[in-house]
């Protein structure tokens, strides 16, 4: 699909487990992007059936996410499912990587079960390899879907809540008084969070798309402070939660700081709500190394989601992410993949200084569907654990070998989509 063309669905799920779709004869199945306002209400009252709220809500959530990143498999003229595109990118080794989220995968409830998401998450995954986009990631309502069209774990997002009156920090440092952020703010912000997000893997390149989630979260009235001018070291964002007796939480969407001296602010800033303040939530992508700096392990940690990978393009997904410095290695990787047939087969990664060149052929010395290609290229799972699953074919040795070339800090990302 290009440029808004139509794209017939071939029959071609029975392969993936999914029955085929029903439907006779005479309908045309059909993949492209969202019509006219009479097809926007219909998708939204889909949604609204899907996800349980109000269908008069759904057509503003399209519109600020863009009716251009809105796809719709039709039957006949009738709309039959939907999904969203998210354009935006996640870090790996220090460079960011293109990435599509996928997220409202919405079916009729009078067609669900009978091959209709797999169609549309199929079509969309052509749809996204011809346009030369690398990765695919998306939070799973279930899991058996999304791995029956190449999506597997590779990451976490984790929720974190600790006693307001826990945050007091006794630092070496004198810390920084922490000021408003207003909208002039925003670019020193992005640049904050970049420089952070570039130390991890797996942190979202994020897009206008999920900032506004974090300025703006719905239906919530939402607070910004940060440390420095032009140079933003350190910011938060958050909301304020009732709780018992007229005290409130505080709810983070955000919490980036790029200098000890900023993780050491804004935990003081945190914890000078605690005469009002009982606990403080948010979600991370790993346990926030800030906790560190705290007296008393009186946090808690939990995982809130698993989120799954697609390997979109294998030769773009390993050229363009990073690797470790000063490492010289080759992987020979055999793949497979029923869906986007130009991965499948024999691939060459060769590392040199951080540096990748992917090229046809090899030996093939790990052999691998492209599910299990993802959790290996996030470091969510070492090749010796996915061979000790028996979703990896390959030599101990040769396996152990691949190890250091995708090892890095655990894979997550704050941030839902």
């Amino acid at each position: 699909m290009n440029g808004g063309r139509m794209l017939v669905i071939p029959d071609e799920f029975a392969g993936f487990g999914d029955a085929l779709l029903s439907r006779p004869a005479t309908a045309v199945m059909s993949y492209r992007p969202l019509g006219d306002d009479r097809e926007a209400t219909a998708v939204g009252e889909l949604l609204s059936k899907a996800f349980a709220f109000p269908a008069a809500e759904a057509v503003p959530w399209l519109e600020k996410s863009g009716r251009h990143n809105v796809r719709v498999l039709r039957e006949g003229r009738r709309a039959v499912a939907c999904l969203l595109l998210l354009p935006m990118g996640q870090w790996f080794g220090g460079r960011a990587v293109p990435m599509t989220g996928i997220a409202a995968v919405g079916v009729a409830p009078e067609r669900r079960g009978r091959g209709a998401a797999a169609a549309i998450m199929t079509a969309m995954l052509r749809e996204l390899h011809a346009q030369g986009q690398p990765l695919s990631a998306l939070y799973p309502a279930t899991q058996v879907l999304y791995r029956k069209v190449g999506y597997e774990q590779a990451g976490g997002r984790w929720a974190v809540e600790a006693p307001v009156s826990a945050l007091v920090v006794r630092g070496r440092r004198a810390p920084g008084q922490l000021r408003t952020l207003v909208d002039a703010d925003n670019a020193a912000v992005n640049r904050c969070y970049q420089e952070v997000a570039a130390r991890g893997s797996g942190w979202l390149d994020r897009g206008e798309y999920v900032w506004d989630r974090v300025r703006h979260p719905r239906g919530e009235t939402t607070f910004g402070y940060g440390l420095g001018g032009d140079v933003i070291d350190g910011y938060l964002y958050f909301h304020q939660k009732r709780a018992t007796g007229g005290r409130y939480d505080l709810v983070l969407s955000d919490f980036c700081a790029r200098t000890p001296r900023a993780a050491e602010s804004l935990l003081g800033f945190l914890a000078a709500h605690r005469s009002m303040a009982e606990s403080v939530r948010l979600w991370a992508a790993s346990p926030p190394p800030a906790l560190i700096a705290l007296p008393e392990q009186s946090y808690r940690v939990r995982l809130d989601h698993h989120w799954m990978l697609r390997i979109v393009d294998v030769r773009k997904a390993l050229a363009l992410r990073g690797y470790p410095l000063g490492l010289r290695a080759e992987v020979h990787l055999a793949i497979r993949d029923e869906v986007i047939r130009a991965n499948a087969g024999r691939w060459v990664l060769s590392i040199d200084d951080g540096h990748a060149r992917v090229r046809r052929g090899g030996r093939g010395d790990l052999a691998l569907h492209i599910r299990t290609l993802a959790p290996l290229y996030t470091g969510h799972l070492a090749p010796l654990e996915l061979q000790a699953l028996g979703l990896l074919q390959a030599d101990p040795t040769r396996a152990a070998a691949a190890s250091p070339v995708f090892a890095g800090p655990p894979p997550g990302t704050a941030d839902m989509f």
